[in-house]
């Protein structure tokens, strides 16, 4: 499972999507995924031992949330990348994985699980799918609306900045607020479709075909074969993604701006995503705390390419602290996309509240924050969810 961001929209930790352990990514993808993690190897090192021609420079004029925008305004900003986790769902709604007492986690007993992660994990599915099929319906995307978050990472593509958005959520939030298909790289796959588990069968069927099932409360099973039917959502114990590994590959070479979002980059391979930009490449951290930081030890052996927020050494990592749809608001503001932010949250929860039994009757609809309410621009870089392992900052996703 991806990181157990099972339901894939909210919080703090965990981020939505489910957690997959490195192996597993790497199991089904065979030699393309060995020769990415040998070619990200060699990298890693040349960077390290200084052997490559890429040298540190400083390409920010100060490490504040000023100092990014004014990069974004820039001619040498044109491809933005965004990872994003729980961490920019929980103001629609929905609840993180492992935030203490109001995670997902914590409020699992009614199900009878060995353990909370079990209900993520694809042998303990298939043999008790109603657990998760329970959690489904009170998660089930179309009842939350996208927030402040999601419509800044849309204004993104129409300004013609973004070049891709990386979520490990399962919330499918991205694609209400606009995002197409191309748009995205759902790391911890998505309820939009879903595949009969059948091995000589594999029936596609579609997100209403699934919500019908799920709230008539009937385990779905393949109308073919009788076998039962899961989400395309990564449980722990299966692989992500092939277009995750293929893209990562030729994304994080052309990228100008990572901007990181609701995440605890715990959970690998995705957490590793942050190290894969160019070595000159600004890296934007907007979270609850901070995180995806370098191991002390392995920074002292100089073998780390974490993020680095207070050293002395620090040149192109920032780190905004506070709720995610109020970080983006104050980047908004920054960039004089404010007003229209604002409005384009307006016109579109307008238009899901006017759709019968749509996400207006259940879902949050967070209004535009006042930007900096609360949280504080990192300054002498400011500092930090989604959840792997354990997200335990911002995400959707049990990432």
């Amino acid at each position: 499972m991806a990181e157990r961001d099972a339901a894939g929209a909210g919080g703090n930790e965990a981020e939505r999507g489910l957690d997959s352990p490195d192996s597993d990514s790497d199991s089904e993808n065979g030699g393309a995924s060995g020769e990415s993690e040998m070619d990200f190897l060699r990298n890693l090192l040349s960077r390290t031992l200084g052997l490559g021609s890429e040298k540190p420079e400083k390409v920010l004029d100060e490490l504040t949330l000023d100092g990014v925008s004014r990069f974004m305004q820039s001619e040498k900003c044109r491809n933005v990348v965004c990872i994003v986790g729980a961490g920019i769902s929980t103001s629609a709604g929905i609840p993180d994985f492992r935030s203490p007492g109001t995670g997902l986690y914590a409020n699992l007993q009614s199900y009878n699980l060995p353990y909370p992660e079990a209900i993520f994990e694809i042998n303990y599915f298939k043999q008790h799918p109603e657990p998760f099929f329970a959690l489904a319906r009170e998660l089930y995307p179309g009842q939350f609306k996208p927030t402040v978050c999601h419509y800044f990472i849309r204004l993104l593509k129409e300004k013609g900045l973004l070049l891709r958005c990386y979520t490990q959520n399962i919330d499918t939030l991205e694609r209400v607020a606009g995002l197409d298909q191309e748009d995205l790289v759902e790391a911890h796959g998505t309820f939009f479709t879903s595949h009969c588990l059948g091995s000589s069968c594999k029936k596609q069927y579609t997100l209403d075909w699934m919500k019908e099932k799920i709230f008539s409360t009937v385990t779905p099973k393949c109308d073919q074969c009788q076998s039962l039917v899961k989400p395309d959502i990564v449980f722990f114990g299966e692989s992500l993604p092939p277009r995750f590994f293929t893209l990562m590959q030729s994304d994080f070479q052309k990228v100008d701006l990572l901007i990181v979002m609701g995440t605890s980059l715990q959970v690998q391979p995705f957490a590793s995503l942050v190290s894969r930009v160019p070595t000159n490449t600004p890296r934007l951290l907007i979270n609850k705390e901070k995180t995806g930081q370098s191991d002390p030890f392995m920074s002292l052996m100089g073998l780390s390419t974490g993020m680095d927020f207070d050293s002395e050494k620090a040149y192109r990592d920032v780190a905004w602290l506070g709720e995610c749809d109020q970080g983006c608001t104050a980047l908004a503001e920054l960039l004089g996309w404010k007003n229209e932010l604002e409005a384009l949250v307006k016109k579109e929860h307008s238009a899901i509240d006017a759709k019968p039994g749509q996400a207006g009757e259940a879902g949050a609809s967070p209004s535009l924050p006042p930007a900096g309410a609360t949280a504080s621009p990192s300054s002498p870089p400011a500092k930090p969810g989604s959840s792997p392992e354990k997200e335990s900052d911002a995400g959707n996703k049990t990432e």
